[in-house]
Parts: C-alpha cells; sequence; structure tokens
C-alpha cells in the first residue's frame, strides 16, 4: 500500500547521527543501474519527468507527473476538477467511508495490482516495477534499524498493515514473532502462502516462528509489542485521523515504532493534485500526505520522539520513514 510520484531522484536514506546505507533487492538489470546513494536528492528539470503517454498505467496512489510547462497548465485546470466527487461515488458504491473503500479495493482489483507489485513476476511495467523497488528499499532500511540494535531472535514486532508479508517474512527469517495484519483479507490470505512456502526451510541457525496473521484494521489492534511497524498505510488517513491511529500505534509499542508515510511538501501535494486528474482504469483509493513536523507533533504528544529519519525516493515512489522511542 504505497504512495507514488515520478521524481528522476536517488534513493536516499540518513539519521540523526550518520549515513543510513542500503542494499539492493532483486531486481531486473535495468532498474538497478538507476539507483544511487547520496545524502541529498536533487528535484529534477520537469523536462526529465515520465511523458502523458505514461499516464495509462498509473490510478490515484499513482501521481503522475507531467514534463515541461505542462505541470503549470495542469495545475491551472485543478480548480475545475472534482476527485473529491469520484470519491464520493466509490464510498456509495460500497456503503461507507475511507475504511470502506480502502477494504474494497484491497480485496478486489488493488489486491492484484499490488500483488504484483510487491511480489517477483515479470508480468509488470515500468512504472510498478520502480515502485516495487522503492518498497523493498523502505523494508531494507526498516530491517536495518531493527538489526542495527542486536538480534531480532524472540523480539515481538507488530506488523501493522501487512500487505503480503514483504516484511513479515524477513523479521520471522531472522527470529522475531511476529503478529501481522491487514484491513485486506486477501492479503492477508496471501502473505500467509507466501510465509508458508518460505518460512519452512529456516534460515541458518535461526528456527522461524511462523507469524500469526489476522484480517484487522489498524483501529482494531491490541496487545503489546517490543516493536510496533506501520508501513505505507497513513496514507489512507487524513491528519486528524492519523494523530489518533499514531497514539494507538505507539501505546502498542514498548520499545519502538517506525512509521512509514508519504511526506508533504508543496511539490508533492501539486503532484498528487495534478495525478487525481488521471485516476486510471481502476478505482483506487483517495490519497493523504503528512507534513513530517505534524507527524513528530502527534509522536512528541504521547511522549514518544523521532530517534531515526529518513527518505526513500525512486522516479515513482516516495516514503518519508522514522523511528520513533519513548522520550
Amino acid at each position: 500500500m504505497s504512495y507514488s510520484v515520478s521524481l528522476s531522484s536517488p534513493i536516499h536514506f540518513h539519521t540523526n547521527s550518520r549515513f543510513f546505507s542500503t542494499f539492493p533487492p532483486k531486481l531486473p538489470n535495468e532498474l538497478k543501474t538507476t539507483v544511487t546513494t547520496t545524502t541529498a536528492a536533487a528535484i529534477p528539470p520537469l523536462s526529465t519527468a515520465t511523458s502523458v503517454t505514461d499516464l495509462s498505467v498509473l490510478d490515484s496512489t499513482t501521481v503522475a507527473l507531467i514534463g515541461g510547462g505542462s505541470v503549470a497548465a495542469l495545475a491551472a485546470v485543478l480548480s475545475f476538477t472534482d476527485p473529491e466527487r469520484r470519491r464520493r461515488l466509490q464510498a456509495e458504491e460500497v456503503g461507507g467511508g475511507d475504511k470502506e473503500v480502502v477494504r474494497n479495493y484491497f480485496n478486489n482489483s488493488g489486491f492484484q495490482r499490488w500483488k504484483k507489485i510487491y511480489g517477483e513476476t515479470d508480468d509488470v511495467n515500468k512504472v510498478q516495477l520502480d515502485i516495487r523497488l522503492g518498497h523493498s528499499k523502505t523494508v531494507e532500511n526498516v530491517m536495518k534499524m531493527l538489526t542495527d540494535d542486536g538480534s531480532l531472535n524472540g523480539v515481538t514486532v507488530c506488523d501493522a498493515g501487512c500487505g503480503t508479508g514483504c516484511l513479515s517474512i524477513p523479521l520471522a527469517k531472522e527470529g522475531a514473532v511476529v503478529s501481522a495484519s491487514d484491513i485486506s483479507a486477501a492479503m492477508v490470505a496471501e502473505a500467509e502462502k507466501q510465509a508458508k512456502e518460505q518460512l519452512t526451510a529456516g534460515n541458518g541457525d535461526i528456527a522461524p516462528v511462523m507469524p500469526k496473521f489476522e484480517v484487522k484494521d489498524l483501529e482494531s489492534l491490541d496487545g503489546k509489542y517490543d516493536t510496533v511497524v506501520c508501513l505505507d498505510v497513513l496514507i489512507h488517513y487524513p491528519q486528524n485521523k492519523a494523530d489518533g491511529m499514531i497514539a494507538h500505534l505507539a501505546s502498542l509499542a514498548e520499545n519502538r515504532l517506525i512509521l512509514s508515510f508519504a511526506p508533504k511538501t508543496f511539490y508533492y501535494d501539486l503532484l498528487k493534485r495534478i495525478g487525481e486528474l488521471f485516476p486510471g482504469p481502476s478505482k483506487a483509493t483517495r490519497a493523504y500526505l503528512h507534513a513530517e513536523a505534524d507527524v513528530e507533533r502527534a509522536l512528541n504528544k504521547v511522549g514518544w520522539k523521532i530517534r531515526k529519519r529518513g527518505l526513500i525516493t525512486t522516479q515513482f515512489y516516495f516514503a518519508r520513514l522514522v523511528e520513533a522511542v519513548p522520550a
């Protein structure tokens, strides 16, 4: 459940104290050559962005950046469009609000789309391959955050919004005791299937514990865990609800909370609004960006502070990643 944007920016990740390295995932060669590591990302000239012909592969959670002066023209058109009307119609069709739209999307067309992105199939377009790369980098940086502090053997982790198990399975391979959940029953079934296939062989001296998979929304999560991780899910929550959700997730964590979210800046917000002009052939969910300062404020309010932070970007994916600990 990722958020994406057309930016010709390199992948970079940093913490408050040192540069945070990344590890290349198994991806097609043409993508490997585009990945560089740096401490600062440059916003490219608009002329380097994707062309209008690429828009057919995007949906409303994939933001299209049109080249050259087209951005200014499209920005002017925004005031004459009504993406909210499309959202209201979606909600009416499934008989509810944002949550019901998200559940319906990720149990149907969204599941098929994101299963391919999160998987290893070659049946993906260049945008989906790039999003796969970005999401893989997010997972790898989370794993590095966690393993930098020592062994995960026996550590309890809540993977809130587990998708197809991209994080839950690597955690289990490291010996973590994982409770994984997602609002989508289809996603949970796929995650459980993947876990059974990948965890039966073990991981050297570590005997992995099969994650406990459940169909739950974030509001329904309970229990206590050493670490709570919630990747690319806050995009489905407006800021007023995200504040409460961050507080809820923090209440479940004893030592560490890791969040990723689509950062809200003037530039990214403009791209999102432009992207809403091109919803694509499949219905998708409403996307909310979050300012890092707002997320940090919500954490501080419940007695947590950010210890590490970073930004992962590829051409079509961007995510702010933060690790918080009790203040």
